[in-house]
């Protein structure tokens, strides 16, 4: 797996793969499909977007994580966006593509990467632990677009520590 910077003209693949994802349900709190601007101005080039990377396999876009400010994140935090590609799963590329986040954000001299994730996103919840992120917050029953609530599980990762992801192997 190739893992490299997210560029404008990779916005059609990734926004194809954000939208299976976002119309399957229950791994995003994003609810409404995007256009391919929308997706390079949310994720890539527009005004909140720190970096996005892409893992690359076999000459297809597998999956991409970037850091934000979207949403006015408190000073020395960053928002974190993880998606991989459902079909066909490639196993491993969020951890593919963590470090080079993480890189990214020492780089920024962020203190804290902040997700915010799901409660019933069970896969993201580990996903983040496994990372090394820990929870401080939770906010409850936000509503879907339906009115469902569900709550979202606020987790962070020091930067500053210096830690890396616990290994696979």
């Amino acid at each position: 797996m190739h893992i490299r910077r997210a560029v404008s003209a990779d916005s059609e693949e990734l926004c194809s793969l954000l939208n299976k994802l976002i119309l399957a349900g229950g791994t995003t709190a994003l609810e409404t499909p995007l256009t391919a601007a929308e997706f390079a101005d949310w994720f890539i080039d527009g005004e909140f977007p720190l970096i996005c990377h892409v893992a690359e396999h076999d000459r297809s876009l597998a999956g991409f994580q970037s850091l934000s400010l979207y949403g006015d994140p408190p000073r020395g935090y960053a928002d974190i966006a993880t998606f991989a590609r459902m079909n066909p799963k490639i196993s491993g590329v969020g951890s593919a593509l963590f470090p080079a986040t993480l890189a990214a954000a020492e780089e920024l001299g962020l203190e804290f990467i902040n997700a915010t994730i799901r409660a019933d996103n069970v896969g993201g919840l580990a996903y983040y632990t496994k990372m090394g992120f820990e929870p401080y917050d939770r906010l409850i029953q936000v509503p879907l677009l339906d009115g469902t609530p569900v709550d979202r599980i606020k987790k962070r990762f020091r930067v500053d520590a210096k830690r890396r992801p616990a290994s696979t192997a």
